[in-house]
């Protein structure tokens, strides 16, 4: 049998890690992931659980509105509410967790998608290119 599920989407909100009573840790966070259908495009909010170091990197260095790749398996659970009822609940098993834009891509926008001008690179960012284009395989 197979049970491989590779995810790329947006946190939703910061991920929440907590430790179990033998100190292991265990983080959770939800991923918003798109899907289209045709012209229509609908996003199905999945709940992921990592565990120990995993756990550990992804509260360290995830952050709400990231896009994130997971790679895992799918895992049914079942429990009881505060009410006595019994309840099922899907997650996905985070193996593997990465990130799936570069660091000058998740940089802070305004609405209208510009980058504001204190995080914009400056001119010291940037290297002047020889005129002698000779070298190149083109």
């Amino acid at each position: 049998m197979l049970n491989k599920a590779i995810l790329m989407g947006r946190l939703v909100a910061e991920p929440e890690l907590r430790h179990t009573p033998n100190n292991i840790a265990v983080s959770s966070f939800t991923l918003a992931v798109d899907r289209t259908y045709g012209q229509d495009k609908q996003t199905d909010f999945l709940d992921i659980v990592a565990w120990r170091s995993t756990a550990e990197f992804v509260s360290k260095w995830f952050h709400k509105g990231m896009l994130v790749a997971v790679s895992g398996r799918i895992q049914t659970r079942n429990w009881e509410d505060k009410q006595g009822n019994k309840r099922k609940s899907v997650e996905v098993v985070a193996d593997e967790v990465y990130f799936a834009e570069s660091k000058k891509d998740s940089q802070p926008r305004r609405d209208d998608g510009a980058i504001p001008f204190d995080a914009a690179p400056s001119v010291s960012d940037f290297s002047e290119l020889s005129a002698d284009d000779s070298e190149l395989p083109f």
